[in-house]
């Protein structure tokens, strides 16, 4: 009769094993899907935003700053509706092309310049690569990257504040420098992100999602100014 239970008890374990493995391959799934569609979504903002609001934002920056103030405001309903389903998919797909619109005055900077199309891809590219190639890393490696947050966040701070100074001060070799520390950042980032969704340590996959679509936009957003800051030299 022992000998029974012991069998019942490992099959027990075995079955609700393979019942949590099947869950978070179906959350880390669903969690990707998202994040390429919140791609979608943000590339048709900077779309129409650099091809039918470039010129309206930099003759009204009130407004640029509107759209930044609704693009935080969503994000903090995004996390507050995360676990509302259909709500969570609207607010996720609002943020992301919002955050689409406000890169136009970045993006058309960038694209006002002789080389600009060549910065963009050579942005977009590297920002792929470094994204797959760090995912890849997080998924494989042994080493623990989700005890990092508490570090990333205080740094994420310090990079916030440095660029709110330098929007006053306007510093190029500041931006290099604030653009650089934020590109490793995100890259950690990624590592952390990544590690915590195939953990299944985020409750949602919008949750995760939308952790992952602001890693990959803001390593964009900083290799794009570094490039856009040593075009600009040549």
């Amino acid at each position: 009769m022992s000998l029974y239970n012991r069998n019942y008890s490992s099959q027990q374990e075995s079955v609700e094993q393979s019942y949590q493995q099947s869950s978070l391959s179906a959350f880390i799934k669903q969690t990707y899907q998202l994040f390429a569609a919140s791609l979608v979504a943000a590339s048709a903002g900077a779309y129409i935003g650099i091809y039918s609001l470039s010129g309206f934002f930099a003759q009204n920056k009130f407004m640029f700053w509107g759209l930044v103030i609704v693009e935080l405001a969503l994000l903090f309903g995004l996390m507050a509706a995360k676990r509302k389903a259909g709500l969570n998919l609207v607010l996720l797909f609002a943020f992301t092309f919002i955050s689409g619109l406000t890169l136009t005055p970045l993006l058309s900077a960038i694209l006002s310049m002789p080389s600009g199309a060549s910065i963009v891809a050579q942005a977009f590219t590297l920002t792929a690569v470094a994204f797959g190639g760090l995912s890849i890393f997080a998924m494989n490696t042994k080493r623990d990257f989700t005890t990092m947050g508490k570090m990333l966040f205080i740094a994420l701070i310090v990079v916030i504040v440095a660029s709110i100074i330098n929007i006053f001060m306007h510093s190029p070799i500041m931006q290099l420098v604030i653009s650089s520390v934020a590109a490793i950042l995100f890259s950690a980032y990624i590592l952390y992100d990544t590690q915590n969704i195939i953990r299944g340590n985020y409750e949602t996959p919008v949750e995760g999602a939308v952790a992952l679509y602001l890693d990959f936009v803001n390593l964009f957003t900083s290799l794009l100014q570094i490039l856009g800051i040593f075009g600009r030299d040549e």
